[in-house]
């Protein structure tokens, strides 16, 4: 019998393609990672999976347990399909603005939901996942402290990049929300060549970008390390949202606000450098989106 795939083994290796129309004229290559083509849509499929597979190795939970966890969403979609793969009982925590899309695929999956207010937000979503665990209502993994999150990308992500450009990569943009993506992706590529540019966006002021935050102190999380970023740039709402609409529009990639802010700050960049290899990091898929209006329709 053929030694066939099971679901959990499609999570990552995900497509790198170069953008035609967008970087115009320059000798710079802009390439993006399409971290949609994981099997539940997203980037974090990889550290879901990891943070799970990690802590059954260890012991510290057993299929059949209840796992709690706060998120924005996509963490929220991959950790519900990673818990029905190796059948544990998952009760996410979010805020109830997260779009129409993501609460039906977490229900989809079989995990439980738990939402509070937009004004209590994700801060609000992490102080009641901890007081259920105290409580004893479940473990929770903590996408914000797990050293297992960053540690998928430092296996995966950062290889492949790596891989795929054959050690040319100068610059990698990626959105900073838990940091687990580049902060695992900064401690492969340093080792590699330690020139490599790591560059991490955060929202303006005032912008509510899903999957990108401008943590309080009391909330940073525990896995980032800035010393592994090289530059932070700031990115605006209205500059993601026109980016992931023209990445749909003339590059035929319809993904998530976050990736298009990637993008934005990655042609931003572009303008600063020559014979550049910067790769952007494509969070999640726009389907997920269709609802909230940002392409133009639907709300």
């Amino acid at each position: 019998m053929p030694d066939y795939p099971t679901i959990e083994s499609c999570i990552g290796n995900t497509p790198l393609v170069r953008l035609q129309r967008l970087p115009g004229s320059s000798s710079n290559t802009l390439l993006a990672k399409l971290e949609g083509n994981n099997p539940a849509g997203s980037v974090k499929d990889r550290p879901a999976l990891s943070m799970i597979a990690e802590a059954e190795r260890r012991g510290d939970i057993r299929p059949g347990d209840t796992l709690v966890e706060a998120t924005s969403g996509n963490t929220g979609i991959a950790l519900a399909m990673a818990a029905a793969i190796r059948g544990y009982h998952m009760v996410l925590i979010m805020p109830e603005s997260a779009s129409t899309e993501r609460k039906l695929a977490m229900r989809a999956y079989g995990a439980e939901l738990v939402e509070v207010s937009a004004e209590e937000g994700m801060e609000g979503a992490r102080d009641l996942a901890e007081a259920m665990e105290r409580e004893g209502r479940g473990r929770q993994l903590n996408q914000f402290s797990n050293p297992d999150n960053p540690l998928a990308h430092y296996r995966g992500t950062g290889p492949e990049l790596w891989q795929q450009t054959d050690g040319e990569i100068t610059h990698l943009v990626s959105s900073m929300g838990t940091t687990g993506t580049i902060m695992g992706c900064s401690a492969y590529l340093k080792t590699q060549n330690p020139a490599v540019q790591l560059i991490g966006l955060q929202p303006t002021e005032g912008a509510s970008i899903p999957g990108i935050r401008r943590w309080p102190e009391a909330y940073l999380p525990k896995i980032f390390e800035p010393a592994r970023v090289d530059r932070v740039i700031d990115i605006s709402q209205e500059e993601s949202e026109e980016a992931m609409r023209r990445l749909a529009a003339e590059e035929g990639i319809l993904c998530g606000v976050s990736a298009g802010g990637a993008v934005a700050a990655a042609l931003r960049l572009s303008a600063e450098v020559e014979n550049a290899t910067i790769v952007a990091i494509i969070c999640d898929r726009g389907d997920r989106y269709l609802s909230t209006g940002v392409f133009g329709a639907g709300g």
